[in-house]
């Protein structure tokens, strides 16, 4: 993907999240990896949005979109006004529940664009450290999240400047080892594990989604 072009597209992800509805509240916008370091193309443009619950279930509506389109939990895991407005986008997970994550690329990405979404409850930063920290224990260095990210979305204000600042490439970020090092990994080790998250990234085609829980 070129790289106006990537952002462009993001800038269309930040218009649909400001017009809603969404399946669920959205509170923040991150991209990560190749386009917040400026490269030109870029192998995929990665997406980190931060999800809220949504506040009160409403179990008739899930009764009614049940019977209707065989999926449950609308109105209790995704928004009903947003089901009921685009039944198309609805996506349910193996055992035939509405998921988030899947509900929101539907809404927000096309099937193929090399984007991968990451969907979480809770902030980038926060689950930086957690990935980080159950990777290292697990040696399973390819579900790493790559630090390196830009917050272009919080808690319903799109940044001024961020978008601006991307497109002029006038962001420094440190190598993918070093920022690993810097948040607590020895060097060997965030060596090694940044090699394994560049050959998962480079194993991964169209779109891509993950729904995580911290």
């Amino acid at each position: 993907m070129q790289r106006a072009s990537a952002l462009d597209r993001i800038e269309s992800v930040l218009d649909r999240v400001e017009a809603g509805p969404l399946p669920v509240p959205v509170r923040e916008v991150w991209v990560y990896g190749d386009v917040a370091l400026g490269l030109d193309p870029i192998e995929r443009l990665n997406v980190y949005v931060t999800k809220d619950l949504l506040l009160r279930g409403d179990a008739e509506a899930a009764a009614a979109f049940e019977a209707a389109h065989g999926v449950k939990g609308v109105g209790q895991t995704v928004s009903a006004e947003w089901a009921e407005a685009h039944p198309e986008r609805v996506r349910a997970n193996a055992s035939g529940h509405a998921a988030p994550e899947r509900c929101l690329a539907a809404d927000l990405l096309s099937d193929d664009e090399p984007v991968h979404l990451e969907v979480c409850n809770a902030p980038f930063e926060d689950n930086v450290r957690q990935r980080l920290k159950g990777a290292l224990a697990r040696d399973a260095y390819e579900q790493i999240l790559d630090p390196r990210g830009v917050c272009l979305y919080a808690d319903g204000q799109r940044s001024p400047s961020a978008l601006e600042k991307l497109r002029e490439g006038d962001l420094v970020f440190p190598t993918l080892s070093e920022s690993l090092a810097m948040l607590g990994a020895d060097e060997a080790t965030a060596r090694e594990a940044a090699e394994a998250i560049s050959d998962h990234r480079a194993s991964q085609s169209g779109r891509t989604v993950r729904g995580d829980v911290v």
